[in-house]
């Protein structure tokens, strides 16, 4: 086994996991071939059950493995990155499909984008409500249209005629975001500003405060076998949102961006700063005209936002397989996977 570097996180080798506390997840030796994230705010273990944590290991881990299966039987990079983000979608622990939180009138309103690094095309979708798997509309949009992003109803409608899974949108439901909702109203109705609880325990999510409705994304990014990147995001977006707001996850250059000459990126945080920087595009700009490292490329645009007054994190992946997974929150879920199969999974700082 190679000798792994200091940190605490969960590690799989050769299907058989183990907590490891001389573990971190970035190896300059190592060639990934997959990143995700689950979304970065607040997440302190202090707050966090042993039962939710596993929960999301288990979770994490799990979609790391279907990616990777997609990419070790020879599966274009598109297929790995679509089947992790599948899984958290699937979750109703992340902001994203079954998870997603609920906008001020009660309604589960879904974004999502993927970007193809060896043709640069893209697909989006904002605002959906019935498709069960946004990342697929997006896919879908991509690969059935002339066009890059459909919203509303309008993408609803294309993504069911094209054989993407509906659902009736009570299928979004969790009692959890519901009650996320329902104490940030109650906040406002108070003449507080919204997301400034003073008690992390006040949530039951994860462990993650109230103050953080904003966050939660899940994203992948993925290098197959014949050297190509693909890159997707996919979210619920903003607790308690208004007037069909839209983040930077749909949109691409914003949230994702993935191009095979510099990297694939995926964000999450607060998209309003996200959309300002262009911070996935910045990223991959950065390498391409600088020259700088996929690390200080990633970290530099995360120092940035920070800057701005924006809070998140990005993951990154080059052709080379070198990872950074930056952010500027005290946790960020995140996970990586090589090309031999070695899942390492992480929560916290």
């Amino acid at each position: 086994m190679k000798k792994i570097l200091k940190n605490i996180g969960l590690v799989v080798v050769c299907g058989m996991m183990m907590l490891n506390s001389e573990a971190q997840t970035i190896d300059p030796h190592t060639k990934y071939v997959m990143v995700i994230h689950g979304g970065a705010g607040t997440i302190e273990k202090k707050y966090m059950t042993p039962q939710k944590e596993k929960a999301y290991r288990d979770a994490l881990t799990k979609a790391l493995e279907h990616g990777y299966k997609m990419i070790d039987e020879g599966y274009p990079a598109m297929d790995a990155v679509q089947a992790a983000v599948n899984v958290m979608e699937d979750s109703p622990l992340f902001n994203a499909g079954k998870g997603a939180v609920f906008t001020h009138e009660g309604k589960n309103e879904l974004d999502a984008s993927i970007m193809d690094g060896a043709t640069l095309k893209a697909g989006a979708v904002a605002g959906i409500t019935t498709i069960r798997n946004p990342i697929n509309a997006a896919r879908t949009v991509m690969e059935k249209s002339e066009h890059v992003m459909m919203v509303g109803q309008g993408a609803d409608l294309f993504a069911q005629q094209n054989g993407c899974d509906t659902v009736s949108p009570a299928y979004f439901f969790t009692q959890e975001r519901w009650d996320q909702l329902q104490r940030t109203i109650a906040e406002e109705e108070v003449g507080r500003a919204a997301y400034n609880y003073n008690d992390i325990r006040d949530s039951r999510i994860a462990g993650i405060s109230p103050k953080d409705a904003k966050f939660g994304t899940v994203g992948a990014v993925a290098l197959d076998k014949k050297g190509n990147l693909a890159a997707g995001t996919s979210t619920g977006g903003m607790t308690n949102k208004r007037f069909g707001r839209v983040g930077d996850s749909p949109i691409i250059g914003a949230g994702t961006y993935c191009n095979n000459a510099t990297a694939g990126i995926s964000c999450t945080g607060w998209g309003e700063y996200y959309i300002r920087e262009v911070a996935a595009n910045r990223v991959s700009s950065l390498i391409e005209l600088k020259g700088l490292s996929v690390v200080d490329a990633t970290k530099q645009v995360i120092d940035e936002i920070g800057k701005m007054g924006g809070d998140g994190g990005i993951i990154t992946l080059n052709r080379d397989g070198q990872v950074a997974m930056e952010f500027n929150t005290s946790g960020m879920y995140r996970g990586t996977v090589d090309e031999n199969g070695k899942i390492t999974v992480e929560i916290y700082k």
